[in-house]
């Protein structure tokens, strides 16, 4: 790396790591970056927002899907290298070591699960504070059934004019083959990734939306599986299909190419996406331990450029790019599968039964509708789940979910990272939300129409017909008032 020792490359570098501060006003900022991205436009063009790293060599780590690609083409396309960073990426076996790796130091930052920074910050598991920069995805997850559930539930599923089954198919149809199951002396099992990960949030919301329970947790109880109509349990997302194949599940919820995998084996039918529980709902995230933020703040804003670099390139140009990340992600050193079933979702189609391949242009989004910034709002709802389903035990009021959200999403440092590629004239201003408060507009983009608004979170817990509300909590093996 170049040695800079100009005042003008100096100063640039003195408001950078003053935007990287924890709690600085975010306009105070913006007028302090804009005025020093002026004055380094001139002589530092190709560079202006140059950054000298404190760490430069780097171990990431991720698993084994589709949505990891923001890493996979920071490296392959130099994106972290134009920042001054080494980075190795490195898959790992499950979430929980992933985590338990970022905590210890071994991994310095990974592809995360949205809710396991939360988690961990509150202390349901691992206790440790971690946070996020940079949101990686939106959508991108599936639930998929054996062939002889989705059997059983094909005659409950509606069908148009032309003979195809009406999309989304909602869980009520699943309904009467669990209460079969039932009385022939039978659980119905699924699987879905990790306790606090989005797969068993949107399981659960699917479930719950057709009046089926998909469990409670309990101190005494940590399997979730309290009143529960349908069992849910942990399975990594690489072992997804054959779990299922060996009949151990009758179903899962998982990130792609898992779910597409089922339908080119021949064992499974995918009966929703995520996009169609919840229109652009938010996916995974880039995790890092405060500690290693407010040690290593130049780093951190360059690990948050490369990886908005990446997203950009995803999503530019109509998913023009999107042929090359299937070559990329089907290398073994990151997702490893079959470039067919890769490109199945990841280019803008999804096959439900075999054959029945369908338009799905935002299956995966990585930038549009600004889904790399890290929104309040989104951590909120992930908090609101933990708490409908007793992972949050007690009633909190809303001022702990905001305060919770802010403290673990940090759309300040991503800012300041979109500040510095404008000035590197490797972003547009129009690319950014500068103006937002951190909360999405209210929407009822969901499977069952209710409204979700960020600003409110006890209201909208109490809005859901199954799952705990104020005041509610679990007591051995029953829902009971606080």
């Amino acid at each position: 790396m170049t040695k800079r020792t100009d005042k003008t490359s100096a100063g640039l570098e003195a408001a950078v790591r003053t935007a990287s501060l924890p709690g600085l006003d975010r306009r105070a900022f913006l007028a302090a970056g804009t005025a020093a991205a002026a004055l380094a436009l001139a002589p530092w063009r190709a560079r202006a927002a140059a950054l000298k790293p404190e760490k430069e060599e780097l171990k990431l780590g991720f698993i084994k899907l589709t949505d990891m690609a923001p890493l996979a083409v920071a490296k392959e396309n130099g994106y972290f290298e134009d920042e001054g960073l080494f980075v190795t990426v490195e898959a790992q076996a499950n979430w929980k070591v992933l985590l338990d790796r970022v905590i210890s130091g071994e991994l310095d930052g990974a592809h995360m699960l949205a809710g396991q920074p939360l988690a961990a910050t509150i202390g349901f598991g691992t206790k440790a504070h971690i946070i996020t920069p940079f949101s990686m995805d939106l959508n991108g997850n599936a639930i998929t059934v054996s062939n002889e559930i989705f059997a059983m539930m094909k005659p409950n599923i509606p069908k148009d004019a032309s003979g195809k089954l009406v999309h989304p198919i909602k869980a009520d149809t699943l309904r009467p083959v669990i209460d079969k199951m039932r009385a022939d002396g039978k659980s119905f099992k699924m699987g879905m990734v990790f306790p606090v990960s989005t797969h068993n949030y949107e399981l659960r919301y699917w479930l719950a939306s057709g009046g089926i329970n998909p469990g409670y947790y309990s101190a005494e109880d940590v399997t979730g599986t309290v009143g529960a109509d349908a069992l849910l349990s942990v399975t990594p997302p690489p072992q997804m299909p054959a779990t299922l194949e060996a009949g151990t599940i009758n179903g899962y919820c998982v990130g792609e190419p898992w779910n597409q995998a089922a339908v080119f084996k021949g064992i499974g039918v995918p009966v929703i996406t995520d996009y169609e529980i919840w229109k652009n709902n938010p996916e995974k995230v880039f995790g890092i331990t405060a500690a290693f933020a407010e040690k290593n703040p130049n780093t951190v804003l360059a690990l948050t450029k490369a990886l908005i670099r990446a997203a950009m390139w995803l999503d530019e140009n109509a998913n023009a790019n999107r042929g090359k990340a299937v070559e990329m992600l089907s290398k073994p050193e990151y997702v490893g599968a079959d470039k067919a079933v890769i490109a199945n979702s990841m280019t803008g189609t999804f096959e439900y039964e075999k054959g029945d391949k369908r338009a799905i242009p935002d299956f995966n989004v990585f930038f549009r509708y600004f889904a790399t910034y890290p929104y309040y709002s989104d951590a909120v709802w992930y908090l609101s789940q933990m708490r409908r389903w007793g992972q949050i035990a007690e009633t909190k009021d809303d001022a702990w979910y905001h305060s919770t959200a802010k403290s673990v999403y940090r759309p300040d440092l991503y800012l300041a990272a979109a500040k510095l590629l404008v000035a590197d004239g490797k972003a547009k201003k129009e690319d950014f939300p500068w103006e937002t408060d951190g909360y999405r507009a209210p929407t009822s983009e969901v499977i069952d129409g209710i409204v979700y608004d960020g600003r409110k979170p006890n209201a909208y817990i109490d809005s859901l017909k199954i799952g705990l509300k104020s005041k509610q909590k679990v007591s051995g093996a029953k829902v009971v008032d606080g």
